[in-house]
């Protein structure tokens, strides 16, 4: 006999959760020596006292009162929360083996199912993240081969904000578009327009998806995932747009393996192509399709959403503070003039250099990163066993007041000494460290510098008439600035002369 009545059946739900939490309670004498945090109360564990929408906020809270180690409960879930420079860059860097895992997040597990990696384990991350560094390196990473290939996409790029003769535009879809191409032509070998159907699909559910991943419904599917599953929300739309992509990537890997041609390797997916061969005659399976699709899946989710993001906060920024960007586009005329820019540049420029750094440090836009424990570790003084689960607080890093004199203000000086010359900061970690750093750091860094240059170079950006700039941030897993408007007025040769005369 079924029972079908809802109320009893969410009574027997809430009760089985109940049971659980009693049951998970009666293990903690594994967590001994546990880092401190507030009671949590049955079944929710301290959802009670989270914001929600932007729970780092509430975790920074919490280490005032716990100290930069702490643990917090997600439902039945412990996990241990580390807050500023010092304390994560000792988990990052100096026990790098010991933090170098991620936990299991239902939604992750569900969309990835382990492979790739951004949220692969063991050994296959390690294999999948050593060709992936490789083959981008190979492919121009940090050298002048993907230097030209910025450099053209910025020519078709300008010419579409020229489009818009000064007039207000929303920069989200083409900012996009430009940083995706370079992922693009790296991994399937061509560009896409930025008005191809297909390629404004991809883009929108990739972007979507990292919206949807920072709201509070996705984070009640991942404490509670059996059953949320029944019901409808932002998991699900995930979820659809995941095999959206997914669906896309095969269809590309199908015709690549038609058309491979082991003596002409062109792009990722070849390479790839060729290892899976390759490993034919191994015990191994790495090189399965299930890994090259994530691969790609990561590369396009994580390689765009966040350059680009980054530069529509560098617009922003620019047209918050007029006089900054006057002193960038100075510096520009200066040490290029109305030359192509180039990577070198970078050491001549240090104002451009620091404002781009203070852009990546002020827009923190990966607040929290997850890791977990590899083993069993003893750090800073507590005992944190195999498998738990352990936020990271960027946010706490890139805003640490022992590092930035101003860490809640937009402010170029951070990097730069008394002689305007640039420093490095130490607390500086937009890619976090560590074993589970950004791949595409040298990437990202060549991106930033030639496609913001370039813009300053050729445009000055200025709010709409009456519009009020507002630089807090939106929600999201990737933070975004709130949507907006820019004007992109062009600096003409004869402007431009009139200005370096003046």
């Amino acid at each position: 006999m079924f029972i079908t009545d809802p109320v009893t059946i969410l009574l027997l739900i809430l009760l089985c959760l109940f049971l659980v939490n009693i049951f998970h309670g009666s293990k903690d004498n594994l967590y001994q020596n546990f880092p401190p945090g507030p009671k949590p109360l049955p079944i929710i564990g301290n959802m009670h006292i989270l914001n929600l929408k932007r729970p780092c906020r509430t975790l920074i809270e919490l280490s005032k009162k716990y100290g930069s180690v702490f643990s917090v409960q997600i439902g039945i879930q412990k996990m241990v929360v580390l807050c500023g420079y010092e304390t994560v860059k000792d988990a990052l860097v100096n026990y790098a083996e010991e933090f170098s895992e991620r936990p299991d997040i239902p939604i992750f597990h569900r969309i990835i199912k382990g492979y790739g990696v951004l949220f692969a384990h063991g050994e296959n991350w390690k294999v999948m993240r050593r060709f992936t560094i490789t083959t981008l390196r190979d492919y121009g990473m940090g050298k002048k081969i993907l230097e030209n290939k910025i450099n053209e996409e910025y020519a078709i790029l300008e010419k579409k904000f020229k489009s818009f003769g000064g007039k207000p535009f929303e920069n989200f879809t083409i900012m996009n578009g430009a940083v995706a191409n370079i992922m693009m032509s790296i991994v399937l070998g061509h560009r896409f327009n930025y008005e191809d159907p297909v390629f404004l699909r991809l883009i929108h559910l990739i972007t979507e998806n990292v919206k949807l991943l920072g709201s509070p419904m996705v984070m009640l599917y991942n404490t509670f995932p059996s059953l949320m599953s029944w019901l409808p929300g932002s998991h699900k739309a995930i979820l659809e747009n995941s095999l959206e992509t997914q669906t896309f990537i095969k269809e590309v890997i199908t015709k690549s393996k038609q058309e491979l041609d082991i003596n002409n390797e062109r792009t990722l997916i070849d390479r790839f192509l060729i290892k899976q061969q390759e490993e034919k005659q191994e015990s191994t399976n790495y090189f399965s399709d299930e890994n090259l699709t994530m691969i790609i899946s990561n590369l396009f989710a994580a390689g765009m959403d966040t350059t680009s993001t980054t530069l529509r906060w560098a617009l922003l920024l620019m047209m918050k503070y007029p006089e900054i960007q006057k002193n960038v586009q100075n510096e520009i005329e200066q040490v290029i003039g109305l030359a192509e820019p180039h990577t070198e540049h970078q050491k001549e420029m240090p104002y451009t250099n620091a404002v781009i750094h203070e852009i990546q440090r002020f827009a923190n836009i990966v607040p929290t990163i997850s890791h977990a424990t590899a083993q069993d570790v003893t750090f800073k003084g507590y005992f944190l066993p195999k498998g738990t689960y352990v936020f990271l607080i960027l946010t706490s890093v890139l805003r640490d007041e022992a590092h930035f004199e101003k860490p809640d203000e937009f402010y170029p000086q951070h990097f730069l000494d008394s002689n305007g010359r640039f420093v490095k900061n130490e607390a500086f970690l937009p890619f976090a460290a560590g074993k589970r750093s950004c791949a595409g750091e040298n990437m990202t860094r060549m991106e930033l510098f030639i496609f913001f240059t370039r813009l300053l170079q050729n445009f000055t950006f200025q709010a709409p008439p009456g519009a009020e700039l507002d630089i807090n941030p939106a929600v999201g897993f990737v933070t975004p600035p709130m949507p907006h408007s820019i004007c992109a007025v062009p600096r003409t040769q004869d402007q431009t002369t009139k200005e370096k005369i003046h």
